[in-house]
C-alpha cells in the first residue's frame, strides 16, 4: 500500500570575471531578451532535463565559492541541457550560475535565460543576508515567467512554484518546485496547488515539464494523480494523472519508482532497498513523441567540493543531480 506523502526534509580556479558579469544582472532575477525564430517547435524536440537541490545554505553554508557553482555549470554544459532548475539556491549564487553559464556560452540568448524566485527574502537568517529560492535556466530564450505562491505552511520559507514557457515556443512551459517538509497535511495542500496549474496548462494543449524536489517517494498515494494510468508496476499503480516522470520506466532500477536522490532520513523508506527519491522531472504524458520517448538518471554526489562542518567528505549537495530526456511531438 502506498504511503501518503512520508515524513520528508579545495583549491580550484575560479572565474575571473564572476564579478563584472553579475553586476550587469537585472533585478528580481528576471534576465531578459531576444524574441528568435517566430512560430511553434519543430514536429518533434528532444529536450534534456537536469535538476538539482544544491542545498545552498545546509550544505554550502550560502557562499557561491564552495565549487558547487563551478560543478553545476559543467555539468549543464557537458549534458548539453536545455533545461535546468535549481532548489535551495542562495542569490549569490543565483548570480553565479548566470554569469558562469554566460562565459561558458551555454544560453543561446545571455541576457534572457534564467529566471529566480526567493521563498525566503533577504536579512531572513539564511544565504548570509541573500535571498533563498528556486531558479530555472533555459538554453533557448524564455517568456513571461509564472511566479505561483503555494498555500502557506506557517514556517519562515514562503513555498512556490516558478514556470516559465519558451519565448518562440509558449507552448512549452518548463517549471520547478520545492515542497515543504513540514506537515502531511501542507505537503497535500502544495501538491494539490502544483498538480492543479499543472493540469490546466496540460488541458489547454500545453507541454509542460516539471522539474524539483517534492519531498515525497515515487509510490505514496499523494502522487497518484501525477502519475499516468499508464503506469502499473508492483511499487507504483493507482495512478490516474497526466504525467510521466523521466526515471520511471527505467527496468534496471525499481520500474515505477526510479533511482534514489536523496538519502533524507526524515523521508522513506524506500520500497526498492535503496534510499530514497524525492527529486522528480515530470513531462506532459500527451506531449510525449511515443510512450517510451524519455529516461532518466540520477548522478553521484560530487565530492568535489570544499570540506567542511556541514561536508566533511566534500560533497557538494545532499541530493543528487537528476538528468532526463523527453522526445515531445
Amino acid at each position: 500500500m502506498k504511503g501518503i506523502v512520508g515524513r520528508g526534509r579545495a583549491a580550484r580556479t575560479r572565474l575571473a570575471a564572476v564579478g563584472a558579469l553579475c553586476a550587469a544582472l537585472l533585478p528580481a532575477g528576471t534576465v531578459r531578451a531576444d524574441t528568435g525564430p517566430a512560430g511553434t517547435a519543430a514536429a518533434t524536440t528532444t529536450y534534456t532535463v537536469w535538476q538539482w537541490n544544491v542545498a545552498g545554505q545546509k550544505i554550502n553554508g550560502g557562499s557561491a565559492g564552495t565549487g558547487m557553482v563551478e560543478g553545476a555549470v559543467a555539468s549543464i554544459v557537458g549534458r548539453n541541457a536545455d533545461f535546468a532548475a535549481f532548489n535551495e539556491l542562495c542569490g549569490n549564487q543565483w548570480r553565479a550560475l548566470v554569469a558562469q553559464l554566460r562565459a561558458a556560452g551555454w544560453p543561446a540568448d545571455s541576457a534572457n535565460f534564467g529566471r529566480f524566485e526567493p521563498s525566503r527574502q533577504a536579512n531572513s537568517g539564511v544565504c548570509g543576508g541573500e535571498e533563498f529560492g528556486n531558479a530555472v535556466f533555459s538554453k533557448r530564450p524564455l517568456g513571461t515567467a509564472d511566479r505561483i505562491q503555494l498555500p502557506d505552511d506557517g514556517t519562515a520559507e514562503k513555498r512556490n512554484m516558478l514556470c516559465a514557457p519558451l519565448q518562440a515556443d509558449p507552448g512549452t512551459r518548463f517549471c520547478t518546485t520545492h515542497i515543504t517538509v513540514a506537515s502531511d497535511a501542507d505537503k497535500l495542500a502544495q501538491l494539490a496547488a502544483v498538480q492543479g496549474k499543472l493540469d490546466a496548462w496540460v488541458k489547454a494543449g500545453q507541454r509542460v515539464v516539471l522539474a524539483g524536489d517534492l519531498n515525497v517517494q515515487p509510490h505514496y498515494r499523494s502522487l497518484d494523480t501525477f502519475y499516468s494510468a499508464t503506469l502499473k508496476t508492483a511499487v507504483n499503480g493507482n495512478n490516474s494523472g497526466l504525467f510521466r516522470e523521466v526515471d520511471d520506466n527505467d527496468p534496471g532500477n525499481c520500474p515505477g519508482y526510479g533511482e534514489w536522490t536523496a538519502d533524507d532520513p526524515t523521508v522513506g523508506p524506500s520500497p526498492c532497498g535503496t534510499p530514497r527519491k524525492i527529486d522528480m522531472i515530470f513531462v506532459s504524458e500527451n506531449a510525449l513523441a511515443a510512450p517510451d520517448s524519455y529516461s532518466g538518471d540520477s548522478l553521484a554526489i560530487s565530492t568535489a567540493c570544499d570540506r567542511t562542518t556541514a561536508s566533511p567528505d566534500g560533497r557538494c549537495s545532499d541530493h543528487r543531480i537528476l538528468v532526463g530526456t523527453a522526445t515531445l511531438k
